[in-house]
């Protein structure tokens, strides 16, 4: 089996476009989240969310194929151009090998609601030809197979929040396989709608805090629910063979990849904390490494009570006595969640933690939970070096999945 490695990062999120902005927010403890500027938040308990509002998809894209596209897939798009680019790829040659595969929660939401409402008020006559393509999940697979002419194999995991991470993971599987040499990875959601909004805080999954500062608090004590996020972020993964055929410059190597599931509950974790805990283990047992070898961890961290306890609860589980001294973070304390593409633009950091020597922190955090008692790099970025790191994501229906990325040696 070939190696697999990262050669190419693209991103969209609520602390920046692109990797550069992306990763020296995230240093800096930049945060993305706040008050909703799309609708009227008046009535809801939730009002703050991780928006992206320096985005114009008609500069990645031309404006007639960008209308025919709902916001997400213009996210994945952008992003997919943004790893190209950063990967100097050219798939001329090769393309019956080069694969899509891009994971999304919900999709395009944003349309549904529009189409739903032209239904109510205007009769069926005035819904838009384009609303299926539009809404559905893999669109975005397909969109970015179109838009780089690549026609390899080309599908959308949707595992709830753990879709992007799927998605990365099964691109591994497939290259290691010699089914691909290369592949575009990743998950892309813009699900900040009102309906969206009103079903997760319905639910209870959401902060209603008024301040940023306050909003998403991972670990922390004073933790009362996530904050939506939208976004994508795609990884070029290709083969280490042709990655050096073509003077690739690489980022780290995809190393390991545990999927599990905890047959337990449509939204709760299991609170054993097994079956995230044997995601782990399977993606360290694949890279051949050791507890005590990780370096970082990229938590899922969502800054709910029970999921960060049981997180924390399946880290010890997983990692044993090396659990006290592996230092972990959740970047989602300023992106906010971003569902489905949680696990891309999270993998993005777990991989430019690997390359950059440099782990970013858990910002607002001020008050340690006995529930949670890990080193989980408090409000400063930490510089060290980072020689493997492990990207957990774990969806609604107990999807759980863990990404391994170590760094490169030849």
């Amino acid at each position: 089996m070939d190696r697999v490695v990262i050669t190419g990062i693209g991103v969209v999120s609520p602390v920046g476009l692109g990797v550069e902005a992306f990763w020296n927010n995230l240093l800096a403890g930049v945060c993305g989240i706040v008050p909703i500027t799309r609708f009227d938040t008046a009535g809801y308990k939730a009002k703050l969310a991780g928006e992206v509002n320096d985005f114009r998809a008609e500069d990645f894209m031309d404006k007639r194929e960008a209308r025919r596209m709902d916001r997400y897939c213009q996210f994945a798009v952008a992003a997919t151009r943004m790893a190209v680019e950063d990967a100097a790829a050219d798939f001329t040659g090769d393309a019956d090998t080069v694969g899509a595969y891009i994971g999304s929660g919900i999709g395009g939401i944003l349309t549904l609601e529009a189409e739903h409402q032209k239904l109510m008020e205007r009769g069926p006559g005035r819904v838009s030809p384009f609303f299926i393509p539009m809404m559905i999940s893999n669109m975005a697979s397909g969109a970015v197979s179109m838009a780089f002419g690549i026609k390899g194999a080309s599908y959308c995991p949707v595992s709830a929040c753990a879709s992007g991470a799927h998605a990365v993971g099964e691109a591994f599987l497939a290259i290691q396989r010699g089914e691909l040499t290369a592949c575009l990875a990743g998950g892309a959601e813009a699900a900040i709608t009102p309906l969206s909004l009103a079903g997760f805080s319905n639910m209870t999954a959401l902060s209603s805090a008024d301040d940023p500062a306050l909003g998403l608090l991972p670990f922390d004590r004073r933790r009362a629910g996530f904050i939506m996020g939208e976004g994508a972020g795609i990884l070029m993964l290709e083969s280490l063979e042709r990655a050096r055929a073509r003077g690739a410059r690489i980022y780290c190597e995809v190393a390991g990849y545990g999927a599990t599931s905890d047959a337990y509950h449509i939204t709760s974790p299991d609170p054993e904390g097994a079956g995230a805990a044997r995601a782990m283990t399977r993606a360290m047992a694949q890279a051949g490494l050791a507890p005590r070898e990780i370096t970082y961890i990229n938590a899922h961290g969502t800054g709910t009570q029970l999921n960060d306890a049981v997180e924390t609860v399946a880290l010890h589980r997983a990692l044993g006595e090396a659990a006290a001294q592996v230092a972990v973070s959740s970047t989602k304390s300023m992106t906010g969640h971003l569902l489905g593409a949680a696990g891309g633009i999270e993998a993005a950091a777990s991989v430019l933690a690997v390359y950059g020597d440099a782990m970013p922190p858990t910002i607002h955090y001020e008050e340690r939970d006995p529930a949670c008692d890990l080193d989980y790099v408090p409000n400063t970025a930490r510089r060290a070096p980072v020689y493997a790191a492990l990207s957990n994501s774990f969806g609604f229906g107990g999807h759980n999945a863990s990404l391994l990325f170590r760094k490169y040696e030849a």
